[in-house]
């Protein structure tokens, strides 16, 4: 029996988040669908296109992809999360969902297609190499990988470990300074985005105000004379997930990077977290030093040219 596929309204939310629960095939995934399906679709949707598929068969929803397309970049779709009920897998499902998601994407504009994270909200950066299925797929669907990407792991489970060592000392010093360190708040987001668009460019600005002042999320700064010089967020994809962080590169090398991220990391082991994911991590040494990070996630990124 063919899957019926239509498009699916925000109503159905609850159905998807169910199906990604059970399609997950990682732990991890399968326990933050709730938020990974909110930051995709329910709230990702106010800032950009953004189109959920479902494949029906006898009445019962088996397979979803939710798609958008880029904030700054109209060409590039994203294929932000496709999950199959484990039940009709290599039964075609994935398939049809991923042709209706190019052809939804090519009638919103795109000319090119990518299996990768669309910031600011995503799930993962890529494919998760341990999600072997997907990778096949992705290949016999005339994908090509373009990028490898990862995350990395801080162990928040135990009192002693170095991602949650003190940074009073640190953050005495940088007083004597004249820097202060301290929790962001709503009324700081102005100049957050300010200095993350003006600094570092992306879209790190709206993963900020995902970030300041929301339940299950935080922020903190760095500042001199009043300047933002600094800050480190997390929690905006979802609880898990530290980032984005950013210092001003005149201020490298003064160790407010450690300083924030470890307060980071304190909120989210105070939040419950024991297992935070410092996610598309480029200063692998920086983390490692400063938190004890590993990198423990590897995720392939693909791209496919959508026929003219």
């Amino acid at each position: 029996m063919d899957a019926e596929i239509t498009e699916l309204a925000i109503d159905r939310v609850p159905a998807v988040v169910e199906l990604c629960r059970r399609a997950l095939d990682l732990p991890e995934d399968a326990a933050e669908a709730p938020a990974i399906v909110d930051a995709l679709w329910a709230r990702a949707g106010v800032d950009r296109p953004v189109v959920t598929l479902g494949a029906y068969r006898g009445g019962r929803l088996v397979g979803a992809v939710i798609c958008s397309v880029a904030g700054a970049e109209s060409r590039l779709g994203h294929v932000d999360l496709v999950a199959v009920d484990p039940a009709v897998r290599r039964q075609g499902v994935g398939r049809a969902l991923l042709g209706h998601a190019e052809r939804t994407l090519a009638g919103l504009g795109a000319a090119e297609v990518l299996l990768a994270g669309n910031p600011p909200w995503y799930a993962w950066p890529g494919i998760d190499v341990r999600y072997t299925p997907a990778v096949c797929a992705a290949v016999a669907l005339g994908y090509r990988q373009d990028r490898t990407a990862w995350n990395m792991t801080a162990d928040l489970s135990y009192a002693g470990s170095p991602a949650l060592r003190s940074t009073a000392a640190a953050e005495a010093r940088l007083a004597g300074q004249g820097v202060a360190v301290r929790r962001a708040e709503p009324a700081d987001l102005p100049a957050l985005a300010a200095f993350a668009r003006s600094t570092f460019g992306g879209a790190w600005d709206a993963e900020l105000a995902g970030s300041v002042g929301r339940p299950g999320a935080g922020c903190h700064l760095a500042e001199r004379d009043g300047e933002v010089i600094g800050f480190a967020a997390w929690g905006s994809s979802r609880p898990s997930w530290f980032g984005p962080m950013g210092t001003s590169p005149a201020a490298e090398g003064s160790g407010i990077g450690g300083v924030l991220l470890r307060r980071c990391l304190r909120d989210q082991r105070a939040a419950g977290v024991e297992s935070a994911q410092i996610g598309w991590v480029g200063p692998v040494a920086f983390y490692s030093g400063s938190a004890g990070a590993r990198i423990e996630r590897v995720f392939f990124l693909y791209r496919r040219t959508l026929a003219g």
